[in-house]
């Protein structure tokens, strides 16, 4: 910025004397601040200052162009590195949030600030910023050259532009900042059709809903393309007026000047600054005005990456990750209660429950029972309204749960899988030139999937497509067993990981869990009791107590007894 001030003023400067050196050479000549720029180049005729002015003022004019160019460069460049701080801040944060909150939200709208309105902020507030401040700074320098050589023409003139952008600023204030939240709107409604439309894509081609959710498409993506044309439109609509404006002022400005004593010949320097001034300040006012319009367009879409930007981080985020705490005896729930919020009822009630190394526990139970509820809180994603979960005596609390975690692996219903090999998703979140293969083999052999893989022409390398969905639901489920035991964790969590399969499969995986180490601690959510025949223990929950804790057969005996235990059996 201060090297283009510098080169702005170097080219204006360099106009009086380069127009007077064609027009009044020995005016020119004879000047006492041209008398340094004689002596020092040895001339001698007025005639021989026109050579190496022309040369000043084309080197000037090309330094000027150079420096704008870089600006520009700078601006745009520094502005999108702001862009990508901001997505990764608010991106980490966004991760390091507690499940409570990430449970409780949409994500689209998070999806939509990280690749939608964080690139809004970069074009709509980061570089218009930019772009302003250093427009403003330009202004003012060039404003005060031309003071210099007409005050009162260039106070008139610039007051009046200025007057009129001030006028139009404070019409379509209203209008831009209606618009600004119509964008934010609709980004998020853009975001959340593509995500639902994509994600139930079975449903949609099943139903035949591909017109119906086109048609919410295209009407969100045009609100919101409307509501960016309008900023746009109002961000640019000065200009070509004020230009109109500026041409007529200048040929009113020559009339003038021609019909004065000087005559022409006299004035053209003084004209031919302000023709240059004019052609720098007018896109400069217009550069300013825009800037302005488009923050205040884009200052709706700013709040949401705020508000991810402003998202706590825990304690732990910044500290290393320690060592993992003891867990050699049990794990304990001492009299847990939870509900979500003060405004719901409890969804844990008093449980109270001893789960011993190496067991193998169920739980069971009617849906909304609290069995999600209560291996959320065995696993440390949420933590207890009231009473404590314990582990070897130790409570676990929010800021030594990483601690705790560091033992758990989780094997959920829906398995996620990425569009990559099957050694990278075994090693879900390992870089592929850090991944232990012979830990991925080990994994995939326990898990009963090593045949299955090394049966197939890629082998590890077999990449598995969008979400697995080149392979079987059984497949997927060892894979996500694999994955788990490639982290040797020595508790490992299964929620109602085989209640979407067919009996068959749901035996082989279970099967696959069976012989699983002894030394590990299993624990298994299901819904139906024969999944939990291999359960050194079985708890059933309802309305979230425990109502029986008791073996597989102990289960059984109780069929006949309570018609009311046949919906989960």
């Amino acid at each position: 910025m201060l090297l283009g001030t510098v080169t702005e003023v170097a080219s204006l400067g360099m106009v009086l004397p380069f127009l007077g050196a064609i027009t009044a050479p020995e005016r020119i000549f004879s000047h006492p601040w041209a008398q340094p720029f004689v002596v020092g180049m040895g001339l001698t005729d007025s005639q021989q200052m026109l050579l190496p002015l022309t040369i000043l003022f084309g080197v000037a004019a090309v330094l000027s162009g150079a420096t704008r160019l870089a600006l520009l460069w700078g601006q745009t460049h520094l502005g999108n590195a702001i862009g990508r701080d901001l997505g990764a801040a608010a991106y980490r944060r966004t991760l390091y949030q507690p499940y409570s909150v990430h449970s409780s939200r949409n994500s689209s709208e998070v999806i939509a600030v990280l690749i939608t309105k964080i690139n809004t902020v970069v074009y709509f507030i980061i570089i218009p910023l930019l772009t302003l401040v250093t427009s403003l700074f330009l202004i003012l320098t060039i404003v005060a050259c031309m003071i210099l050589v007409d005050p009162e023409l260039t106070a008139v003139t610039f007051i009046g532009f200025g007057s009129m952008y001030a006028m139009v600023a404070i019409f379509f204030k209203s209008r831009v900042s209606g618009d600004s939240v119509n964008v934010t709107t609709c980004q998020n409604e853009v975001a959340q059709i593509i995500q639902e439309g994509l994600g139930g894509i079975r449903e949609v081609l099943i139903d035949g809903l591909q017109e119906k959710y086109s048609r919410i498409f295209r009407s969100a993506d045009g609100r919101l393309r409307l509501s960016l044309a309008n900023i746009a439109f109002i961000s640019g609509a000065p200009r070509p007026v004020i230009e109109s404006l500026a041409l007529v002022l200048i040929g009113i400005l020559a009339y003038f000047l021609a019909d004065s004593q000087e005559g022409i010949m006299t004035a053209l320097p003084v004209l031919g600054a302000f023709v240059l001034a004019a052609q720098r300040l007018l896109p400069l006012v217009q550069q300013t005005y825009a800037g302005w319009s488009s923050i205040l367009g884009g200052q709706a879409t700013l709040k949401d990456v705020l508000a991810l930007l402003e998202q706590p981080l825990p304690a732990h985020s910044t500290e290393p990750p320690g060592a993992p705490i003891g867990f050699t005896q049990t794990i304990e729930l001492d009299n847990v209660h939870y509900r979500y919020n003060d405004r719901d009822a409890k969804v844990l009630r008093g449980i109270s429950l001893q789960i011993p190394r190496g067991s193998r526990i169920g739980f069971i139970g009617t849906t909304g029972s609290g069995k999600s509820t209560l291996l959320d809180i065995i696993m440390g994603l949420l933590f207890p309204t009231a009473g404590s979960l314990l582990i070897d005596g130790t409570a676990i609390t929010e800021t030594n749960h990483r601690k705790w975690q560091a033992h758990i692996a989780h094997v959920p219903q829906m398995i996620y899988l990425a569009d990559t090999s099957i050694a990278e998703n075994i090693a879900f979140g390992v870089p592929p030139e850090d991944i232990d293969q012979e830990l991925v083999l080990k994994a995939a052999r326990n898990a009963q999937i090593a045949d299955s893989i090394e049966s197939w022409p890629a082998g590890y390398r077999t990449v598995v497509g969008e979400r697995g969905v080149r392979i079987s639901g059984g497949q997927r489920q060892r894979i996500g067993i694999a994955r788990a035991l490639y982290k040797e964790a020595d508790v490992i969590v299964f929620d109602e990981a085989t209640s979407a399969l067919d009996s068959d499969t749901e035996h082989a995986v279970m099967e696959s869990i069976k012989s699983l180490d002894r030394e590990m601690t299993i624990i298994i959510v299901a819904h139906r009791l024969t999944t939990l025949k291999n359960c050194d223990q079985i708890v059933e929950l309802r309305e979230g107590t425990i109502h029986r804790v008791g073996s597989y057969q102990e289960m059984i005996g109780n069929l006949e007894k309570s018609p009311e235990f046949t919906d989960i059996a």
